[in-house]
């Protein structure tokens, strides 16, 4: 057994295709948030109406997490990222067409 085969499993890859994109907005958050609050960054995004792109822009990392998982053989795992990035997906045309 490799070390990394305990880890392939469906509920690892749902938390990391959720966990990474928070973890890439924070870091965008901090590289171009001159120094504003949180809430008036995001308030400035949305009046922006940017919201899609910067949503999308957090979650397309997520192919790194796919590819990685892919490169390993942790289809379990592969399968969970995914899911959860349909889910991100949806949430996206949801915010996009009904907002």
């Amino acid at each position: 057994m490799k070390f990394y085969e305990k880890y392939d499993s469906i509920l690892i890859g749902v938390v990391s295709g959720l966990v990474f994109p928070f973890i890439i907005g924070t870091a965008i958050y901090l590289f171009s948030s001159d120094h504003q609050s949180l809430h008036s960054y995001l308030v400035r995004i949305a009046d922006s109406s940017i919201i899609t792109h910067s949503i999308t822009l957090c979650v397309f990392p997520n192919i790194l997490i796919f590819m990685l998982f892919n490169q390993f053989d942790m289809l379990r795992a592969t399968r969970g990222v995914l899911a959860i990035t349909i889910v991100w997906a949806v949430i996206v045309f949801a915010v996009k067409f009904l907002g």
